[in-house]
């Protein structure tokens, strides 16, 4: 444990929130005459920790950027995928108390086991230093990793979806302008309508590829 608190850049003053955040309910069920405690209580709390923090340095970090897309970066943020390569990091795994079965099955690179231990860790970190501590791990080590600024498979489409269907009545369209080249370099221009008007304009190596572009620019346009 001396290793993941190195690793973690947090040393703890009470290690037995360590050691719980560290228990997975198989190890928990195995020795409870030994009184082991298992980490579920605690990934209870550090998930509402995890989600309020990251909404925070969201909203802090994009003014421009509308709702829709908040919550789309978020999602991605504290995704199962963002959590468990998180926990490799950290060595995670290694440290983890398993049962028998679960240490058999793999259970120390299984993705849904990482994801929630990382949870039970920034709980375990939270109540025994606060906020901070927890704060600069997400800012330091998680919203690196998870790319915040610029997702680079973000679904603009979607986003912009969510973000405009906030008021009734609204019809989105999208609509190829041009198309140019031969069949092999092909480019196409497409717009993106919100109830007739024009709202962005993208240019893509395909349709797909033209209308994330367009989605884009509409939504930067859109939240101003």
């Amino acid at each position: 444990m001396d290793e993941l608190q190195k690793k973690l850049g947090y040393k703890f003053k009470d290690l037995t929130l360590l050691r719980t955040a560290l228990t997975h309910s198989s190890y928990a069920n195995e020795n409870k005459r030994d009184g082991a405690v298992s980490n579920e209580r605690l990934e209870f709390l550090g998930d509402a920790v995890l989600g309020m923090m990251v909404s925070a340095l969201i909203y802090k970090n994009n003014s421009d950027m509308p709702e829709g897309q908040m919550t789309r970066l978020r999602a991605e943020l504290v995704c199962e995928k963002s959590l468990a390569a998180l926990a490799m990091t950290f060595g995670l795994g290694e440290c983890l108390l398993l049962g028998r079965g679960e240490e058999k099955g793999g259970g120390r690179t299984r993705p849904s086991i990482l994801a929630d231990a990382v949870e039970a860790v920034l709980a375990a970190i939270y109540l025994d230093g606060g906020g901070d501590p927890v704060r600069r791990v997400i800012t330091e080590r998680l919203t690196p990793q998870a790319k915040l600024m610029q997702a680079e498979n973000f679904d603009y489409k979607t986003a912009l979806q969510e973000a405009v269907q906030g008021k009734s009545g609204q019809t989105l369209g999208y609509h190829t302008i041009d198309e140019n080249g031969p069949d092999h370099m092909k480019s196409f221009t497409v717009e993106v309508r919100l109830n007739g008007k024009v709202l962005g304009e993208g240019l893509g190596k395909s349709k797909k590829e033209a209308e994330q572009a367009a989605a884009k620019s509409a939504l930067e346009s859109y939240s101003k």
